[in-house]
């Protein structure tokens, strides 16, 4: 954690001059977005005003805004000094009958975060908050808000709580000092996640969010296939409000054709560095066994997979999931294909196809451990190779919506959702101890996290 140096003496002496009874902490702000924006920005920063340590995991914030049009909100973190992998956001409702249209974005620390010291600084942490339609903000009657702190100044409007209890600010209910109900739980409360560790939520803008870059995920844009060849798009990749996924939010893979390949767009969003090797990786995902829009028929292609970042490499390695409810390559659908690959110059791989509808959210896995592949879905096995197709190198996950061919003319629209993804590196983890963990990053608002070793 960095101190502010020489000027940190002076900056306490300055918070506590300026306030005869002074409190234990000090929230700054500032922005740069106008009233009128696609993606609020604000910067906090805690400073510690005390004469003792304190810990950032019995820190919180909230940031008020108002909802225009009874749209849904989505926040995420974008950069900070202490990672966001040890911050927390959840969007809460300000309690009172008057209060309808009143939120807040709520922000805790892991204990990953550390401490303050007297008269440290967290330095900024930036944020985002946006409505999941898309539509832009209008900031203006937003309590937290003000287009004039271009630069930190200590900010009322902006709350802070330590282990519970007010100690910054003024709430938008006129709350008091002391915990009343609508306090807010420090997330101490949750164990320190493990190590080796990666989870994303895609509680993201959009495929220009500056977070989903600085998390590891990347939009395909490049050439090549497999399907309708150089017509990935990152205009497929959105994240909408989705009321079935877990948290309200998930990431939508489309893809629209006329059945020409000029008018083709593919998606696909993928991990940049090859992380992932022997462990457990999980997603939960939501295959479409008909088109959003226009005549059915399609052979599409929704796809989980992890693969190496070089198909020609010695050491290749990818392992597959490929559902297509109107089969595919000859053969009928729906079908699911398991699929393991030693090389895929020479079509080296073992594979196996499950015929079955899977309309809906599924929970798919891959356990890779002691020289055996195992795919399971909804927690049941339905697949599993020996070491000659066990992972020889790191590989990239990958979701993937893409088209076989285009069998024929006409405007359709293909979707294929997925809710998050869960990653132990190392370890065969089970379907409910997966579960387990997901369940309580969303009930601490941890949007992402990555303990990874740094590769």
């Amino acid at each position: 954690m960095a101190v502010l140096g020489a000027g940190g003496a002076a900056l306490y002496t300055l918070l506590h001059s300026a306030d005869p009874e002074p409190t234990d902490l000090t929230v700054r702000y500032r922005t740069d977005v106008p009233a009128t924006a696609t993606v609020a920005k604000p910067w906090l920063e805690v400073i510690n005003t005390s004469k003792k340590d304190v810990a950032l995991s019995d820190v919180t914030l909230r940031y008020y805004f108002t909802v225009e049009d009874s749209s849904e909100y989505g926040s995420n973190c974008v950069q900070t000094h202490v990672g966001c992998s040890n911050i927390t956001v959840k969007i809460g409702t300000v309690a009172g009958p008057t209060q309808a249209d009143s939120r807040y974005v709520q922000i805790g620390f892991t204990p990953g975060a550390g401490s303050l010291a007297p008269g440290e600084t967290s330095q900024g942490i930036g944020l985002q908050l946006y409505r999941l339609d898309h539509k832009k903000l209008d900031q203006a009657n937003d309590r937290s808000y003000n287009a004039e702190k271009t630069h930190y100044a200590p900010s009322k409007l902006v709350t802070a709580y330590l282990r519970g209890g007010l100690v910054w600010g003024e709430e938008q209910s006129g709350g008091a000092p002391a915990p009343g109900k609508d306090s807010p739980t420090p997330v101490s409360a949750a164990a320190a996640p493990p190590a080796g560790v990666m989870f994303d939520n895609f509680h993201y803008s959009g495929p220009d969010d500056p977070a989903l870059a600085s998390n590891g995920w990347q939009a395909r844009t490049g050439e090549g296939g497999p399907g309708i060849r150089d017509t990935w798009s990152a205009a497929g990749i959105s994240f909408p409000s989705e009321p079935t996924a877990q948290g309200g939010q998930a990431l939508q893979l489309r893809v629209n054709t006329d059945g020409t390949r000029k008018a083709t767009r593919q998606a696909e969003l993928h991990t940049t560095r090859p992380d992932f090797f022997t462990g457990t990786v999980a997603a939960r995902v939501h295959f479409s066994d008909k088109p959003t829009s226009g005549r059915d028929g399609d052979h599409i292609n929704e796809s989980f997979f992890a693969i190496s970042p070089v198909d020609t490499s010695p050491n290749y390695s990818e392992l597959d999931y490929e559902y297509m409810p109107n089969g595919g390559w000859g053969s009928p659908g729906p079908q699911l294909d398991t699929t393991s690959w030693r090389n895929s110059q020479k079509g080296d791989r073992v594979t196996r196809g499950l015929k079955k509808s899977l309309k809906g959210w599924h929970t798919v896995m891959i356990t890779a451990q002691n020289g055996k592949v195992t795919y399971s879905l909804d927690g049941r096995k339905v697949f599993s190779n020996d070491s000659r197709y066990f992972p020889r190198e790191r590989m990239g996950i990958h979701f993937s919506a893409w088209l076989i061919d285009l069998p024929f003319a006409g405007p359709r629209t293909w979707d294929m959702k997925v809710n998050w993804t869960y990653y132990q590196a190392g370890r065969a983890v089970s379907p409910a101890d997966v579960q387990k963990a997901v369940d309580g990053f969303y009930s601490t608002g941890t949007n992402y996290i990555n303990t990874l070793p740094k590769s």
